[in-house]
């Protein structure tokens, strides 16, 4: 009765009001994006990509920025699939491209080797049995932010859609896709590559 059919069809309600943006496509979201978001985040940096090998090529002076944010105290994690497992080889023959996934996690190992032992910053493998729950959907979370990846039959990462949620409560989209990422998590094991450099 108070609002125009127009002005109601543009206001967001419910679980819908947590959907900032989507985009058909992930290489369809501005650089500028992530890097605003991992910039604002204070308490909980959280890239739970199979690979996430991309952010390093998109965000600039990204292993500076995570340095920065571990030690100003914001939690900073990675979950990544295991180069060696079979989900791994299995989603390689599905996607047959040049940059094999195994390839693009040993680049995202090789800068967290870089990027050096600091605390707050972990990261883990996702467990054999998760790892296919993993490979099919990725979440990075930036606090109460999160952009999500659900992979499309045999497209690569940045041709599948991606979604901009913003957490408007407890029981919405980004806490359901949040919880998936935590679930993971706290299956995962470590990484023998990093935890053996942190020991040196």
């Amino acid at each position: 009765m108070l609002w125009p059919k127009a002005v109601r069809d543009r206001l967001k309600t419910g679980g819908d009001r947590e959907l900032v943006q989507s985009y058909a496509h992930r290489s369809a979201c501005p650089s500028t994006v992530w890097a605003d978001l991992i910039a604002g985040a204070t308490d909980d940096l959280f890239f739970a990509g199979f690979t996430s090998y991309f952010l390093w090529t998109q965000v600039p002076a990204l292993p500076e920025t995570l340095r920065r944010k571990a030690e100003s105290g914001c939690r900073v994690r990675f979950l990544l699939g295991d180069p060696e497992g079979p989900v791994t080889r299995q989603r390689e023959e599905i996607e047959d491209v040049a940059l094999t996934v195994s390839t693009r996690i040993k680049m995202t190992l090789e800068q967290l080797a870089k990027t050096g032992e600091v605390q707050g910053l972990e990261a883990r493998f996702s467990a054999p049995a998760d790892a296919v729950n993993h490979v099919s959907l990725s979440v990075f979370r930036f606090d109460d932010d999160a952009l999500v990846t659900p992979h499309l039959a045999r497209l690569v990462g940045h041709d599948s859609p991606l979604m901009h949620l913003r957490r408007h409560g407890d029981a919405g989209m980004f806490s359901r896709f949040a919880e998936h990422a935590e679930e993971l998590w706290s299956g995962g094991v470590p990484i023998p590559e990093l935890s053996s450099a942190a020991s040196r």
